[in-house]
């Protein structure tokens, strides 16, 4: 047991995966005050025009698929590494379908 410990602990994609991990918590952080821009945009919106703005309807919800991607990755759901480590593609298959007018 105590060497299987050993092996996990020199393995060097453990340790490649924890610094995308901690890299991608900043990137979390940086994204919640993206979501929070967009939440507010939307809300002065649908005050001033009575509806929300379909280009930041759609700018949400890329960036909502953005975290899902990213949140998958860091509790070990995924492999896959988001972007700007992969390609922005593989955020665009968990997004939903574009939302209409």
């Amino acid at each position: 047991m105590q060497q299987e410990i050993n092996d996990n602990i020199k393995k060097i994609s453990t340790w490649r995966r924890i610094f995308f991990m901690l890299v991608f918590s900043v990137i979390v952080s940086l994204v919640r005050v993206l979501l929070w821009t967009v939440i507010l945009l939307q809300v002065g919106s649908a005050l001033l025009t009575g509806a929300p703005n379909q280009n930041i309807l759609n700018f949400g919800q890329t960036l909502s698929a953005y975290l899902y991607h990213i949140l998958l990755f860091l509790t070990y759901n995924t492999e896959k590494i988001p972007f700007p480590f992969s390609d922005w593609g593989l955020t665009e298959e968990l997004a939903l379908p574009k939302i209409k007018e």
